[in-house]
């Protein structure tokens, strides 16, 4: 005989407790509420840290802004006026220098690792050794172009700090850029193969277009990333109180360094300088992020 519905419903597992399940829905709410109020502190607490740091800078640093600041040469020690104009100058020079060697190389290599390496073995070893770059010091990378470079030609350059930019870039630039092209749809590639268009062509008038906007901001961020670096310029381009030569050899004024030199000094007139020239690097900065997101956040890159 079959079971009645009243005996079935008797076997079946009785039900938990109503409040046992409101005893677990209390301690996820309470969990959930430690978590907001420990993300809101440390939220807080950075943007306190952040904003302390960036008041200071601005105050210390505006003190120092005058016409002189951009014509004048770093003064010597113990004098007085004089400006940062060499060592602005100085570093656009090699920063410029730096971008225009990493942009092919880390925009060609990025996409070889996007659209012909793929998943082969020489790609993954290339984005290994890709990632180890990223996250090396900067210091490691000024030792390394010493010996490189500043070595065998005899002394410090503006070309050798140039080339310790150049490294600490590229790598940036290759792993935004094999990003982008990733993101890029595939049946935009297989559209243009259809047409009888080989891969190179697509690249160049497809994907490339397609994915300018992030190639482009993956330039800014790199430009932003070797702006202030200071470890390798010690070790590659050094430091200089007057203007460099126009073939780069010898020290070569640069900001980071002079910023470094000038706020360990005991003179006033230099301390007063280097935060001038670190509310600029930071100025340049945030700008290039700004920019960065921007064009990010263009038209073309949504």
């Amino acid at each position: 005989m079959n079971a009645s519905p009243a005996a079935v419903q008797g076997s079946a597992p009785a039900a938990p407790a109503p409040q046992e399940w409101g005893r677990v829905r209390a301690g996820r709410r309470t969990a959930d509420k430690l978590l907001i109020v420990s993300c809101t502190v440390a939220t807080a607490l950075g943007a306190v840290v952040l904003g302390s740091i960036l008041l200071m800078l601005i105050i210390e640093g505006v003190r120092g802004f005058t016409p002189a600041l951009f014509t004048q040469v770093t003064p010597g020690p113990g004098s007085e006026g004089g400006g940062i104009a060499n060592a602005i100058l100085g570093s656009l020079v090699m920063t410029a220098l730096g971008i225009a060697v990493a942009t092919p190389v880390g925009v060609l290599a990025g996409t070889y690792l996007a659209e012909y390496g793929r998943t082969s073995k020489l790609a993954d070893m290339i984005r290994f050794l890709n990632d180890i770059l990223l996250s090396a010091p900067s210091i490691l990378i000024g030792l390394f172009v010493y010996t490189l470079m500043v070595r065998p030609m005899g002394g410090y350059s503006g070309w050798a700090g140039g080339v310790a930019l150049a490294i600490i870039a590229t790598p940036v630039i290759v792993r935004t850029t094999e990003d982008m092209l990733r993101l890029v749809p595939g049946t935009l590639r297989e559209a243009g193969a259809a047409l009888g268009a080989p891969l190179s062509i697509v690249i160049r008038s497809v994907t490339w277009r397609a994915a300018q906007s992030g190639i482009v901001t993956g330039v800014l961020l790199a430009l932003a990333r070797i702006a202030g670096e200071t470890a390798p310029l010690l070790f590659t381009a050094l430091n200089n109180n007057s203007w460099f030569s126009p073939n780069l050899m010898g020290g070569v004024a640069n900001l980071p360094v002079m910023i470094y030199q000038f706020a360990l000094s005991p003179y006033e007139n230099w301390r007063q300088l280097a935060w001038a020239g670190a509310l600029l690097i930071t100025v340049t900065i945030l700008g290039l992020s700004i920019v960065a997101r921007l064009v990010l956040s263009g038209p073309k890159g949504r």
